[in-house]
């Protein structure tokens, strides 16, 4: 099954533009799109497979690190992680 997982961490600085750029081309290969310009977080939402939602929720948390250290991002702590399957966001639509 295929999973949105969207994660953020926490910085003591705000995010430059050219960072975040960064970390979207990292995060372009698994689907992914990047947040946090001028915010003192930075995140992506990124698709992943996984039979379960903790399945899922630990391989895209592994892609994140790896692609914030691609990025060359500070390590920041995560501080915020949600996971939507396609089924939940079909059944979502279709209300």
């Amino acid at each position: 099954m295929r999973w949105s997982v969207g994660l953020e961490a926490q910085c003591d600085r705000e995010m430059l533009l050219e960072e975040i750029v960064e970390l979207a081309d990292a995060v372009a290969y698994h689907s992914g799109v990047a947040t946090g310009i001028g915010s003192t977080r930075y995140g992506a939402q990124i698709v992943v497979a996984g039979e379960t939602e903790e399945e899922a929720i630990k391989e895209a948390t592994e892609v994140f690190e790896r692609c914030v250290v691609t990025a060359g991002l500070p390590i920041c702590p995560i501080v915020r992680v949600e996971a939507v399957s396609e089924e939940q966001d079909a059944m979502e639509d279709d209300e």
